[in-house]
């Protein structure tokens, strides 16, 4: 029954991931509080291992760990009561412990105990002299433990121990961190992250086998991670599937990493989802107490995330990444603000020339945005970021309005131009789209032949049903239909003859080394060409800085184009008297 009894006790203590941990300034001061109250030199949080007495906390002692034979703080655990020996030399079972040949004389000892009653261990005070404890002085020992024991209860209640793999957790590590800082500051270490699957995979498994599944995975990770990593290291559980670890102290970078990759090789070689799951590490180097825990982990996180992106197993963290990210995600929480701050965003309009005529026959409503502090952000760098969050579809609503409101004011001074409008492939999942532009449309008194939708060849090929579905849509209510960035997807010809667009627009990149009849690019061009018009399509050329390029695509038979070479994007009222004064021009030369 005892045999029983201990080993439940055990259960309890290690359930409570606390043996073989860092020291903690919150356990620390209750140990000071100990000692300062007893005037005494040494005491202790001590812990009743199998056959140790590890401390969590110590005050006046350097060693981490003592035999639990003959130990009193085992006594005390075992009985869950205080413990007071007024003098070691006179107690035949203590005198001879190991604390007794050290020279103590005297113990006081109160318990650890559990909610369901098990010892873990004692808040403990020695001295080198025989004494007796007051009745106040043992009250506030046993207080003191009590205050040990809520703290280890709401440590492992609230936050600190993942309940599936029973790791400590992001809190915790930011608390052994700052221990760290304490013990060790200016040391050199590596912090590593783990990232064993991405979320698609996560899903992928729930989705087919369920979340007791996932479950499995992610413990059984947890436990090749302790066995690798040894006794006396810890590891944390900072995602759903991302582990942490510090390295010791003074491994050097390249042998480390090469030792990291090698050992999750390993481990990822026997895991029973190593076909439908991948391994990402991210490494960051640091120097304890010049960073904080929070950007040690953050680093190593997106270190993880950088070698996923590249497809590597392993990548080091990499400030100039870092610093990109952290302006992407500005960009993003400022961007919302801007949609709201009425004088921030704006539309420019580049025209589109006919290449036979010369004449303006539209033009293309592109977004900008005058940063309140950054001045003009790039629409290459916002415009990804805006596209992969719920942003998108507000962005869009904001363009085709302000568009519309333009064509509108330009109905009301005689200009009537072609308008075109980019939507992205995020829209495409929005139900109520081609209602929202229908209503704008007739809102504004406004004819749908006016308005021209573009959408990227590859985001049609991401989604091409639904790119498929509403397109038709859009063209049965009269509205113009471009696949934008023609030639940078992977379109099949079989699809696009499906499609119900009118233009197509070659990307620019073609246009970049246009000359006559020399090089790839005039081959590709003049395929991408005679492919668009047996298409039915109308083509437009973007990108055109040349002189010599727009009379190539005219004797290649391409309609439209756009660029610099005809105008840059401009604010409505220079892009009206523009186009104005381009008419007035024609108009003499006809004469």
């Amino acid at each position: 029954m005892r045999d029983h009894h201990e080993e439940a006790r055990l259960d309890a203590l290690y359930q409570l991931k606390l043996l073989d941990t860092p020291a903690s300034e919150g356990f620390d001061r209750i140990t000071r509080m100990a000692s300062q109250i007893f005037g005494l030199p040494v005491a202790a949080v001590s812990l009743t291992d199998r056959d140790r007495q590890w401390f969590k906390s110590r005050v006046g002692v350097e060693h981490r760990s003592i035999p639990r034979d003959k130990a009193p703080c085992a006594q005390v655990a075992e009985s869950t009561q205080p413990l007071v020996i007024e003098d070691f030399q006179a107690d035949a079972c203590y005198a001879d412990s190991v604390l007794g040949r050290a020279g103590t004389r005297f113990y006081a000892g109160a318990p650890l105990v559990t909610s369901d009653g098990y010892g873990l261990g004692s808040l403990c005070v020695l001295g080198t002299e025989p004494r007796k404890a007051t009745e106040a002085e043992l009250a506030a020992l046993v207080d003191l433990a009590a205050m040990v024991m809520a703290q280890i209860e709401l440590q492992h209640a609230f936050g600190r121990i993942d309940p599936v793999t029973g790791m400590p957790t992001r809190n915790q590590f930011r608390d052994d961190l700052m221990d760290l800082e304490r013990d060790h500051p200016g040391e050199h270490r590596f912090a590593v992250v783990v990232d064993m699957a991405r979320d698609d995979q996560i899903s992928r498994i729930t989705r087919a086998l369920g979340v007791a599944r996932v479950d499995d995975f992610i413990r059984e990770a947890s436990q090749a991670l302790r066995v690798a990593l040894g006794p006396g290291r810890v590891a944390y559980q900072v995602g759903s599937a991302q582990f942490a670890f510090i390295s010791p102290p003074g491994v050097e970078e390249l042998a480390y990493v090469s030792l990291l990759r090698s050992s999750f090789e390993t481990m990822h070689a026997t895991s029973s989802v190593r076909f439908v799951t991948n391994v990402a590490i991210g490494v960051r180097s640091f120097v304890i107490g010049s960073v904080s825990a929070d950007d040690v982990l953050r680093g190593a996180a997106s270190a993880a995330q950088d070698a996923r992106n590249a497809d590597g197993a392993i990548a080091l963290h990499s400030p100039a990444n870092d610093i990109a990210h952290r302006r992407q995600y500005g960009l993003l929480q400022d961007f919302g603000a801007a949609l709201e701050a009425g004088d921030q965003l704006r539309l420019v309009y580049q025209p589109r020339i006919e290449l036979a005529t010369g004449r303006c026959l539209g033009a293309e409503a592109l977004l900008r945005w005058r940063h309140p502090r950054l001045g003009e952000v790039s629409p290459a760098e916002f415009i990804p970021i805006i596209e992969e969050t719920s942003l998108a579809r507000a962005t869009t609503q904001w363009v085709i309005d302000a568009a519309m409101d333009q064509m509108a004011a330009w109905n009301l001074a005689g200009i009537a131009p072609v308008l075109s409008v980019n939507i992205s492939a995020a829209n495409l999942g929005e139900a109520d789209l081609i209602d929202r532009i229908q209503l704008a449309l007739f809102k504004r008194g406004l004819r749908p032949e006016r308005l021209e939708i573009e959408l990227t060849e590859s985001a049609i090929m991401d989604q091409p049903d639904q790119a498929l579905a509403m397109l038709r849509e859009l063209a049965e209510a009269g509205i113009c239909l471009a696949i934008d960035d023609f030639g940078t997807g992977h379109s099949s010809l079989a699809y696009l003859q499906r499609l119900p667009a009118r233009i197509v627009k070659i990307d620019q990149a073609f246009m970049r080394n246009l000359t006559e009849a020399a090089g790839p690019d005039f081959v590709l061009v003049e395929t991408m060409i005679g492919l668009a018009h047996k298409l039915g399509y109308r083509v437009v050329a973007e990108g055109i800085e040349t002189g010599e390029a727009a009379a190539i695509l005219t004797q290649l038979g391409c309609e439209e184009a756009q660029g610099f070479w005809f105008a840059r994007p401009m604010e409505a009222a220079p892009f009206a008297i523009w186009l104005a004064e381009r008419e007035t021009a024609a108009g003499l030369e006809r004469g």
